[in-house]
C-alpha cells in the first residue's frame, strides 16, 4: 500500500503513459473495499462472496451469460416419484487445500450451516426440511414442499470442511453484526483453485493456485494479490503507474480518460443489481429526527413526496457521467418479474412533493440522517449527497452519514438506522430473493436486510408461498401482485441500476460479471 501511495504523485503527472505489460503469472487487483470476513456463511454481499469464490465453491455456479453451470455437483434432479427432494450427484476426485476428501458429509454439513440462525445465507435455505448423504458422493435435499427453483438458490453457498470446522471451532457461524469473532473469520480450507497464503485485512491478501485442483483447465493466473484501495484517485492511479493490472471499481469520472491511455482496456456492461434508499417503518419516533411524537416515514404521503424530490436522471447525468440505469422498481431487468411497467418512474415533482409534506402535517418538513457507505457501490457517496440536496429542496433537511461498507452494514443488519443507501443483487435471478430479505418482516428465515422493518402479513403468506409453487404462471402472478403492492406502499425507493466498469492493462482480458463477481480464472493473457 505503501508503494502504491508513493506512485500516486507520479501517476497522476502521466495519465498518457504506456502501461507495462502484466505478468504472466500474477495479477495484481484493485477494488473499492475488502471481503467482510472469510467465513463464508455470515455475510450475504458481493464483495465477500467474489473474494471466497476464489476459495471456496458452490454446488452450481452461473457464467458471465447467467446460465446455471455445474461446479462441485456435477448434476442435480428432482428425485424420481418425490417432488419435493433435490437430488445433487457430486464430483468425484475433489479434495480440500489442507487434502482431505470432499465427501456428501461435507455438503450436509456446509447446507445445515448455511441454513442456521447466524447465517444470512438462510433466507436462501428457508424451505429446506433435511439434507441426507445419501452416499459420498449423493446428496438429498428434503424440502418443506415443492421447489422447483431452488437449485438458483446455490451459486453463493460455499461448501466448507466439517472436520476442519469441527477441530476449529467453527460449526457455528460468526454473528457478524455483533462483532463475533472466529477462526474461519481469517483462515480458510477450501476446494477452489486458489489457497489464502496471506491476509492483511483492508490492506493486501495473497493467492495462490490450487495445484490439485479438479479443473482440466488451469489458469493463467497462478497468483493473486488483492488490493483494497478505498480512495478513487489512488486506486486509478496504482493502474496507470503500473502498480496494479486490473482495477475493478471504475469511478465513472475517470472512464473517459482511462479508454484514451495506451495500454489501458476498459470493459463496461449492466449489472445485476439496483441501487436504493430504504427507510424506518413504524409508530415510534425516528432516533434521528426533530419529530419527536411520531415517524413521519410512516405515513405514506411522505414516502410519496420523497420520490418526488429525488431526480433519478439528474443523477445519472451529474453524478454517474450517463453510467446508470434509472428504474422506479427494486429489482434489475436480468431478474423474473421485472417488467417495463414497474420499472417505470414519476417525473419530479417538487409542488406536489411540498403539497404532499403539508397534508401529512408537516408543512416545514422535518430533519433525518442518511446512513451511506463510501466505498461498495459506483459512487455511492456521491449520490446519497445528490439526494441530500434534493430532498432539502422539499424542506426534508437529511444529516448525511458516510461510513465504510464495514461499519455501514451492521447499521442494516441491526435496524439501526433511520434512512440508508443499500445495493441489491439477485444471484437467483428471481424476484423471490428480493421479497424473501427486503420485503417479508423480520423474522427466522426471512427478513435478514429489512432493516427499515416494514411488514404486511398478506404479502409475507405471498412470498413464502413462492418457495413451493410448482405452476410457474400462478407464482410469476403472485411475484406481480406482490411487486404492485411493494411499489404502491413505496417500501423502498430505488434510484438506478448499476453499470459496471472494469479496467486493466492490454494485454488482459476479464469479461464483466452481470453480478460483479469476476473470477481470475478467466482472466486470459495475450
Amino acid at each position: 500500500m505503501k508503494t502504491i501511495l508513493t506512485h500516486l504523485g507520479v501517476a497522476l503527472m502521466s495519465t498518457t503513459m504506456m502501461v507495462s505489460a502484466a505478468s504472466a503469472e500474477t495479477i495484481r487487483w484493485a477494488r473499492a473495499s475488502d471481503a467482510m470476513t472469510l467465513d463464508p456463511h455470515s455475510q450475504n454481499q458481493g464483495v465477500t462472496h467474489t473474494f471466497a469464490h476464489h476459495i471456496y465453491e458452490t454446488l452450481l455456479d452461473r457464467d458471465v451469460q447467467g446460465t446455471l453451470t455445474p461446479r462441485l455437483a456435477t448434476e442435480w434432479n428432482l428425485k424420481d416419484g418425490d417432488p419435493t427432494t433435490w437430488v445433487f450427484k457430486l464430483r468425484e476426485g475433489v479434495t480440500f487445500h489442507d487434502g482431505a476428501a470432499f465427501t456428501a458429509e461435507d455438503v450436509v454439513f456446509s447446507l445445515d450451516r448455511a441454513r442456521s440462525a447466524k447465517s444470512n445465507m438462510r433466507q436462501l435455505h428457508a424451505d429446506v426440511a433435511e439434507v441426507i448423504a445419501v452416499d459420498d458422493l449423493t446428496v438429498e435435499v428434503k424440502m418443506k414442499g415443492p421447489s422447483p427453483l431452488y437449485p438458483n438458490n446455490l451459486t453463493n453457498t460455499f461448501i466448507m470442511d466439517k472436520t476442519w470446522s469441527e477441530a476449529n471451532n467453527v460449526i457455528e457461524v460468526q454473528d457478524y453484526a455483533a462483532g463475533e469473532d472466529n477462526y474461519a473469520v481469517r483462515n480458510t480450507n477450501g476446494t477452489g483453485p486458489y489457497i489464502l497464503q496471506s491476509r492483511e485485512v483492508d490492506v493486501r491478501s495473497v493467492l495462490t493456485a490450487n495445484d490439485k485442483h479438479w479443473a482440466e483447465t488451469k489458469p493463467a493466473v497462478t497468483e493473486i494479490i488483492y488490493l483494497p484501495i478505498s480512495d478513487n484517485a489512488t486506486r486509478v492511479a496504482a493502474l496507470l503507474s503500473g502498480e496494479v493490472d486490473i482495477v475493478q471499481d471504475v469511478p465513472v469520472q475517470d472512464i473517459e480518460r482511462l479508454s484514451g491511455t495506451g495500454g489501458i482496456k476498459v470493459e463496461t456492461g449492466p449489472e445485476n443489481r439496483v441501487i436504493y434508499f430504504g427507510y424506518k417503518f413504524g409508530d415510534a419516533p425516528l432516533a434521528s429526527s426533530d419529530i419527536k411524537d411520531r415517524n413521519p416515514i410512516n405515513d405514506p404521503r411522505v414516502r410519496e413526496a420523497m420520490e418526488l424530490a429525488v431526480d433519478r436522471d439528474a443523477i445519472k447525468q451529474v453524478v454517474m457521467r450517463g453510467q446508470s440505469i434509472p428504474t422506479g422498481v427494486a429489482t434489475p431487468p436480468f431478474v423474473n418479474g421485472w417488467t417495463e411497467e414497474l420499472d417505470a418512474y414519476p417525473a419530479v415533482d417538487l409542488e406536489k412533493a411540498k403539497a404532499l409534506l403539508t397534508e401529512a402535517g408537516y408543512p416545514n418538513g422535518f430533519s433525518i440522517t442518511l446512513n451511506t457507505p463510501n466505498n461498495r457501490y459506483v459512487n455511492d457517496e456521491a449520490i446519497s449527497q445528490a439526494v441530500v440536496g434534493m430532498l432539502g429542496r422539499i424542506g426534508i433537511k437529511v444529516a448525511l452519514s458516510s461510513l465504510p461498507i464495514t461499519q455501514h452494514s451492521p447499521l442494516v443488519m441491526n435496524s439501526t438506522t433511520d434512512f440508508y443507501m443499500l445495493g441489491w443483487g439477485v444471484p437467483t435471478f428471481d424476484s423471490a430473493y428480493v421479497f424473501n430479505d427486503l420485503v417479508h418482516t423480520k423474522e427466522g428465515n426471512y427478513g435478514a436486510y429489512n432493516a427499515g422493518l416494514y411488514s404486511n402479513p398478506e404479502l409475507d403468506e405471498k412470498i413464502r408461498s413462492l418457495g413451493s409453487e410448482t405452476d410457474l404462471d400462478k407464482r410469476n402472478a403472485t411475484i406481480a401482485e406482490i411487486w404492485k403492492v411493494v411499489k404502491e406502499d413505496r417500501v423502498l425507493l430505488p434510484i438506478h441500476n448499476q453499470v459496471l466498469t472494469y479496467a486493466m492493462k492490454d494485454n488482459i482480458t476479464l469479461p464483466v460479471h452481470p453480478e460483479n463477481q469476476p473470477r481470475m480464472t478467466s482472466v486470459t493473457l495475450d
